[in-house]
């Protein structure tokens, strides 16, 4: 049996819900997704548990597409009404001054027992959640029309910083670990030491002595959150794919987890450019 079509008020009463609980994730409030799944199917036309589940996901496809955050576990998908994306649109500005603060917020540094138990898979590789209204990864200049918090987020400075922070113990850590106690102590941040142009954050070792170098990328939010890379560290993955290692920290609001992208950055992720330089 073909599955029917949301009314507009049931993807009205799915966006109001999934928008409540992402602002109890965002003010830190505990929330159970399965008693608001159960709730809300109450109010819907016969949908079940997985329908609600999917159109949840759908949600946060299209918010993602629109440069907001979406509710860590509710992983983006495709497929959606045109409809939903209208709905959200109509309704997310009513959470965006508690987005802008989130984003904006000053990030402490962060502190994790089990350094070396954060890391985890990476997301698997496939096409967009829907097409993007602007790039999911290449940073633009000054943002024009919907404001794009997930940019605002990547440029937030103290967050940057508090992430390279946790980074420079993994790997100090991770090389501890292995014995290699010398190539520690020279793990280095180059981007405060050398500055923020050189393509990487810091320079740290493989067991055999080898350069590692880190990109680190952070955010509060989801693992399936996009990030933001600027084209000279993007050719700098490239022309050192060897030695090179994007490091994306995620949900660093509570409990930061880690995957790493090894190699050229453009084999793990589909890269959309929107900015030119126009010449004669």
């Amino acid at each position: 049996m073909p599955s029917r079509d949301w009314t507009r008020a049931e993807i009205e009463a799915a966006v109001a819900d999934y928008l409540d609980m992402l602002s109890r994730e965002i003010r830190g409030e505990q929330f159970n997704k399965a008693q608001h799944n159960r709730a809300l199917q109450e109010r819907l036309d016969d949908r079940s548990r997985s329908a609600v589940e999917f159109k949840h996901r759908n949600i946060s496809a299209v918010l993602i597409a629109e440069g907001f955050p979406y509710i860590d576990g509710y992983k983006p998908a495709r497929n959606l009404q045109a409809e939903l994306r209208t709905a959200v649109r109509g309704r997310v500005s009513e959470i965006e001054s508690l987005i802008r603060a989130d984003v904006e917020e000053r990030q402490a540094p962060v502190v994790v027992e089990d350094l070396l138990g954060i890391h985890r898979e990476p997301p698997d590789p496939g096409e967009p959640a829907i097409r993007e209204r602007r790039s999911a990864y290449l940073i633009p200049g000054t943002p024009v029309g919907p404001i794009d918090y997930l940019l605002r987020e990547a440029q937030n400075r103290s967050l940057g910083d508090a992430g390279e922070a946790l980074v420079m113990d993994y790997e100090r850590v991770r090389l501890e670990r292995a014995g290699k106690d010398h190539l520690a102590r020279n793990v280095e941040q180059v981007s405060r030491t050398r500055g923020d142009h050189m393509g990487y954050d810091i320079r740290s070792y493989e067991a055999n002595g080898r350069d590692r170098f880190i990109e680190v990328k952070t955010t509060r939010y989801g693992k399936h959150t996009p990030f933001y890379i600027s084209d000279g560290e993007l050719r700098f993955s490239e022309e050192n794919a060897e030695s090179y290692h994007l490091y994306r920290l995620f949900g660093f609001r509570k409990d930061p987890l880690l995957f790493t992208l090894p190699g050229d950055v453009a084999r793990h992720v589909q890269l959309q450019p929107v900015n030119y330089r126009a010449r004669f």
